[in-house]
């Protein structure tokens, strides 16, 4: 069989990522496919391991605009994949407008799904385009031949909204890069930390509306109010309203950046070295469909705090205490739960070390080439029994 992917909207963020290292743990031959191709950006191609069985195509209307890339794929796409032979198309980017089938999709993005969350932004194009993006999702869902959701809470939202579809669906989460693979160190009391190697806690994510990172840093100056020794660090880009809401509350809280910094965006390729120097992580989000930043937490052998909501549960399980997100005092209790406790810092960092093993790359590319697979063949014997029908009638 040949697999053909649909990069052309694979631009940033955890969409390369994914794409990156499932290609990278694929083994296509062994689920039927002697050939994939990938259309996308030169940038996007450029971070694509080279393979035998890999065959990666650039077309300049790729490097374009948006309106030129959706030209591209309703026009263009489905001619290129019948011409290339592909036995299934592979869409990872959620839009889809073309009419070559098998076609498979995936769920990336729950904002458009949670109207709660995505009143957070108010009437702003932001707004406006995350509901345009609910409108064709819904429309793609419902006309694809299989979906892949990471989480099952994603997959609830989301089926909430789109109703009726004719895909086969499945679950399959994301893996987590072994160089954030390190195990659960030693727990020590508060008490041997001090103003000057104070107790490091770092809260990695894009500065967004709900990440609720105000609300955290309110929490953090209660604990040092309460005389613990504790420092936190917020590491990521940031979208601007946001970021001036951050900023504020920090320069309210402390006005010098004794204890709260805002350290900017940091390369993916640097992050695991930030998560080695912390003492714990705390993640505050609301609205999540993979949270690959619990993962990495999960992974990096931290004690962690987590918001309560969305799939953070399912991922994490017991290897970590709660919070309600929007209630600085409840983050605020969570965290003195853990820094007060070397010992449940200790079993929850082991519990969720254990938990993340089971995420890995190498199982999410067998899952979703073996997926894909069993989609072409569905498709296959779909069209087989048309033809007899059509035949006998």
């Amino acid at each position: 069989m040949i697999l053909g992917i649909d990069a052309s909207n694979i631009r940033i963020g955890g969409g390369i990522t994914h794409l990156v290292e499932l290609l990278r743990a694929a083994s296509p031959e062994q689920h039927g496919f002697e050939l994939v191709i990938v259309w996308g950006r030169s940038k996007t191609l450029s971070q694509l391991s080279d393979s035998p069985w890999l065959r990666k195509v650039h077309l300049p209307v790729l490097d374009m605009s948006l309106r030129h890339r959706a030209t591209w794929q309703r026009f263009a796409l489905s001619p290129l994949a019948h011409a290339a032979g592909c036995d299934v198309l592979f869409v990872p980017g959620g839009s889809y407008v073309g009419d070559f089938h098998p076609v498979v999709t995936m769920s990336r993005n729950l904002l458009p799904f949670e109207l709660h969350e995505l009143a957070r932004f108010g009437w702003s194009w932001l707004t406006l385009r995350l509901l345009l993006l609910r409108l064709t999702q819904s429309r793609t869902f419902r006309r694809a031949d299989g979906l892949i959701f990471l989480t099952r809470y994603a997959n609830d939202v989301v089926m909430r909204t789109v109703g009726k579809t004719m895909a086969v669906t499945t679950i399959i989460p994301h893996g987590i890069d072994e160089r954030f693979v390190l195990a659960p160190r030693e727990q020590r009391p508060i008490s041997s930390y001090n103003s000057v190697r104070p107790f490091r806690i770092i809260y990695v994510s894009i500065v967004d509306m709900y990440k609720h990172q105000w609300c955290v840093a309110d929490a953090v100056a209660k604990l040092r109010g309460a005389g613990l020794p504790v420092a936190l660090s917020f590491v990521g880009p940031a979208y601007l309203p946001a970021l001036k809401r951050l900023t504020s509350t920090i320069r309210r809280l402390d006005g010098t950046s004794d204890f709260l910094r805002y350290e900017g965006p940091i390369s993916h390729d640097e992050l695991h070295a930030w998560y080695a120097e912390a003492d714990l992580c705390v993640f505050a989000s609301s609205c999540e469909n993979m949270p690959n930043i619990l993962l990495e937490g999960m992974a990096s052998g931290l004690p962690i705090a987590s918001s309560d909501r969305g799939p953070m549960p399912e991922v994490l399980g017991d290897g970590g205490v709660y919070f309600d997100p929007e209630k600085a005092e409840d983050i605020a209790k969570a965290l003195s739960l853990l820094i007060e406790s070397p010992e449940l810092r200790a079993q929850v960092a082991r519990k969720a070390f254990e938990r993340v093993r089971s995420y890995s790359w190498r199982r999410c590319a067998d899952e979703t080439l073996q997926f894909l697979a069993r989609v072409s063949r569905v498709q296959s014997a779909r069209l087989k029994h048309e033809v007899i029908e059509s035949q006998l009638s």
